[in-house]
């Protein structure tokens, strides 16, 4: 049966894609992409000064609905832009989801910190608010003010949900608990640029929040990420240490702490620009695919095609199935990757790679349940479309 099932997605798949071998998500450039990156020649200014910047900034600050928006060279030192401001320190840990991009538990590395890993839910991938609470009330307390682990001794100095593969995790109870709590929340919604919490933008939820460009998201800058706030303080204190934390001044060259060439280049703001022009279509035309993915899996019961939650809307970055065994799973990796279709399986948990391993956990369920079993299909935006037609 899943040969006759994985064939039929054969066909699906060239139905909708021209293109051969189909990628997972390739960038889409049709609008004023090579116009823009030709005036930012002209102009001379291609680093980290120009005017592309600033409306980049400007533009994803107001598609968010964030009061500010500060870019970066990529979403990884967005996040560790992040763990600095909201004062996570050498020694402390950070409370966040093994199943999730190797750039998250980086960038809390970075700050001198330790990753804590808490499960997700099967239904979000995302960090599940019972185990956050779970964990802080069976392994935490509150010490003056402080949160402390009991195991460890160590400060728990922040939380970082991921809103996995654009799909908004349970945000709200998260934030309660932080806010309970008095832990400071980062978003790392890097892949949720166009999903939705009820009619909130995500990356809205919590102190800071970060979104990537990087080539296979749904838009790009070529490479870039962002650093979201509505604290202006934070906003400033932000573009001044992304920008090696130079006092402004005509000539002179005075910094008056460590900072970081974070800056994204004005060649890379233009690109961005172009590509958030079209950033609407997309989403739309993302959202029709999803409907033809779930129209053909839902006649195939073992076979679970990931819808967001209820009273949340997802960008469909990554269409997402989950299969019913890991067996399954990899026989539809081989088969998929075999005939020109790339898919692709989730990260492996961060608690398994060699610089993890040593990281407190609780158990994982049911991260490891997910990581040997979700499959990621072709997402891409395809050729040749300029309006939706899979409706």
């Amino acid at each position: 049966m899943q040969q006759i099932i994985m064939r039929n997605f054969k066909d699906l798949v060239s139905q909708i894609y021209s293109e051969s071998p189909v990628s997972l998500h390739r960038p889409k450039f049709d609008g004023n992409e090579k116009k823009y990156l030709v005036e930012c020649i002209d102009s001379n200014f291609v680093s980290s000064v120009g005017q592309r910047v600033v409306d980049f900034e400007t533009s994803v600050a107001k598609f968010t609905g964030a009061r500010f928006a500060i870019a970066t060279v990529n979403g990884t030192a967005a996040l560790h832009i992040s763990m600095l401001l909201a004062k996570i320190k050498p020694g402390d840990e950070v409370i966040t989801q093994a199943l999730t991009f190797v750039a998250t538990s980086n960038a809390i590395t970075y700050s001198g910190a330790l990753p804590v890993f808490i499960d997700v839910d099967r239904d979000t991938m995302g960090m599940s608010p019972l185990a956050l609470r779970k964990f802080l009330e069976s392994s935490c307390e509150k010490r003056d003010g402080v949160i402390k682990n009991r195991i460890s001794g160590r400060r728990i100095a922040g939380c970082v949900p991921m809103h996995t593969f654009g799909f908004p995790c349970r945000i709200k109870e998260i934030v309660a608990i932080c806010n309970e709590w008095g832990i400071p929340l980062i978003e790392d919604a890097a892949e949720s640029l166009g999903s939705y919490v009820g009619e909130q933008h995500t990356g809205n939820f919590g102190l800071l929040a970060t979104l990537s460009f990087n080539g296979n998201k749904i838009i790009t800058s070529g490479g870039g990420g962002m650093i979201l706030t509505n604290d202006e303080m934070l906003a400033q204190q932000a573009k001044h240490l992304t920008t090696t934390a130079k006092i402004p001044h005509a000539f002179e060259f005075i910094h008056d702490e460590i900072g970081y060439n974070y800056r994204m280049p004005n060649l890379n703001a233009a690109l961005g620009c172009a590509q958030l022009e079209q950033l609407m279509r997309f989403l739309q035309i993302k959202a029709d695919i999803a409907k033809k993915y779930a129209k053909f899996f839902q006649e195939f019961p073992s076979i679970k095609f990931i819808f967001p939650i209820l009273g949340s809307r997802a960008n469909y970055w990554l269409n997402t199935i989950i299969l019913e065994s890991p067996a399954e799973r990899d026989a539809w990796l081989a088969y998929t990757n075999a005939n020109g279709i790339m898919t692709r399986p989730i990260w492996r948990l961060m608690s398994s790679l060699p610089m993890f391993k040593n990281c407190q956990h609780d158990g994982l369920k049911n991260s490891y349940w997910l990581e040997s079993r979700v499959l990621n299909i072709p997402s891409s935006v395809p050729d040749g479309l300029v309006t939706p037609i899979y409706a």
